[in-house]
């Protein structure tokens, strides 16, 4: 005869088990979160002022930076050639040509949008949104972030060998 005497919780491993009345961050936890939205959103507001470049890559100068050595020294583009056009064309709504002209400055405008709503999330509410991602393994997304890098640099250069760089 079998003892059924056991209850579930006996038997069940706690997978998930809900946090009731999880703590709050710390006031200064929560300034941390909102100068880390400060940051993108000065990012986002920079490329709203910067007037695309018309050939792919060069926006950066308008702030009286100097242009790119690699792409005047090698006639190719370095793999962060037209991150700042990117940028701009994303922040006025033309991702086609955000993702055209710099597919990896497409991602980083992306994640730059999304870490400056969930930080301000985080600031606001002071609730630790982030929790589940830090259990995340980094090889689960530095890889494909590695990978993607040297993707869109070869997009880059095979739309600038071709003349077929930039959005008009």
């Amino acid at each position: 005869m079998h003892d059924y005497s056991a209850t579930v919780s006996d038997v069940v491993p706690a997978i998930y088990a809900r946090q009731f009345g999880s703590p709050r961050l710390t006031i200064s936890w929560r300034l941390f979160a909102l100068a880390i939205a400060m940051g993108c959103l000065s990012v986002l507001v920079v490329a709203a002022h910067l007037k695309p470049s018309a050939n792919g890559y060069g926006t950066h100068q308008e702030m009286n930076l100097e242009g790119c050595q690699f792409l005047s020294r090698t006639g190719l583009p370095c793999p962060a050639c037209g991150m700042t056009t990117s940028f701009s064309w994303f922040v006025r709504g033309n991702l086609l040509a955000s993702l055209y002209v710099q597919p990896m400055g497409f991602v980083l405008a992306v994640c730059t949008t999304a870490a400056f709503w969930v930080s301000l999330y985080i600031a606001v509410t002071g609730i630790p949104a982030l929790r589940l991602t830090s259990m995340i393994p980094a090889t689960y997304w530095l890889i494909p972030m590695f990978v993607g890098v040297i993707l869109a640099w070869g997009w880059k250069i095979f739309i600038h060998l071709h003349g077929i760089d930039g959005w008009r």
